[in-house]
């Protein structure tokens, strides 16, 4: 196992990945190799059809420091990195941080974080793109930027205000302070608060409940409709999304069986997959451009 496999932990119960950031004696800090790991595992668990859903979690005390500073004062400097371009990256400017929520916007699965502890820098942003985010009492979130003397990352700038507005956005990015758990359960960064040790619990249960009685196929295409709606112009573009969904969906197999269970009072049996059976609904499903 190399060095990024083991500070990426893996594992599934009842049909739930965790991706467990361990590397708690540096406060789970992101390294280039462990951006790589984390993009390599979404795209097997989105692969696998047993997997339902993906909560991201830390390792110890933290839930991530923020990128690994280890290099010093040259950490953000891609040109003295000597054109050391991002896993993945055809551009080697490209922030390895977009990558990463990226590839977390395009999954097609839900995504839960966890935050059992501090999130700073990249810990913060990689949790934007993630559709709902539960917090320990003991979080605190740092969009720190602006004290390092660089700017928000990862498309922070685009997911950010969605999600709590421009001002608190601002106010957090101006400023680069830490975040209490209370603060961002108020402006809305956060769903709920959980005790330390029901965090994981909480957030299993979540993913069992959001997974549990519908089909996977419905959950994939739902989750890209509602983020890619987010910016369409006018309501017209969601109207020709959803009756392309429709069509798609109301000749499948699992609407027929999540009709005829609920005539019949009985749980569905839904028989269609992600990686088999889901249709080509939007005119650019993965957008390639920079």
């Amino acid at each position: 196992m190399d060095e990024a496999t083991q500070h990426v932990e893996v594992t599934v119960r009842e049909g739930i990945a965790t991706i467990r950031l361990n590397r708690p004696d540096r406060m789970n800090a992101l390294t280039r190799p462990m951006v790589a790991a984390i993009i390599d595992a979404l795209d097997r668990l989105e692969a696998d059809d047993a997997v339902r859903a993906v909560i991201f979690t830390g390792a110890g005390r933290a839930f991530c420091a923020g990128a690994d500073l280890g290099s010093g004062s040259g950490t953000f400097d891609y040109e003295r990195r000597n054109g050391a371009g991002f896993d993945g990256a055809d551009d080697p400017d490209r922030d390895r941080g977009g990558l990463l929520t990226l590839r977390l916007f395009d999954f097609l699965k839900p995504v839960i974080a966890a935050v059992n502890g501090a999130a700073a820098g990249i810990g913060a942003t990689m949790q934007l793109p993630m559709d709902i985010r539960i917090a320990s009492t003991d979080a605190r979130f740092g969009f720190v930027f602006a004290r390092r003397g660089i700017v928000p990352e990862a498309a922070s700038s685009w997911f950010l205000p969605r999600l709590v507005g421009i001002s608190t956005a601002l106010d957090w990015c101006y400023s680069g302070r830490m975040v209490s758990a209370d603060e961002a359960l108020a402006r809305g960064l956060v769903r709920d608060l959980h005790p330390p040790e029901r965090l994981l619990d909480a957030a299993h249960e979540l993913a069992i409940s959001l997974t549990g009685d519908s089909a996977p196929v419905s959950v994939a295409l739902t989750r890209q409709m509602m983020w890619r709606m987010l910016t369409a112009g006018h309501p017209m573009e969601a109207h020709r999304i959803d009756s392309r969904a429709m069509v798609a969906r109301g000749k499948s197999a699992d609407a027929r069986e999540g009709i005829q269970a609920f005539i019949e009072k009985r749980p569905a049996h839904f028989p269609e997959t992600v990686s088999g059976d889901l249709p080509d609904v939007f005119p650019h499903w993965r957008d390639p451009t920079f």
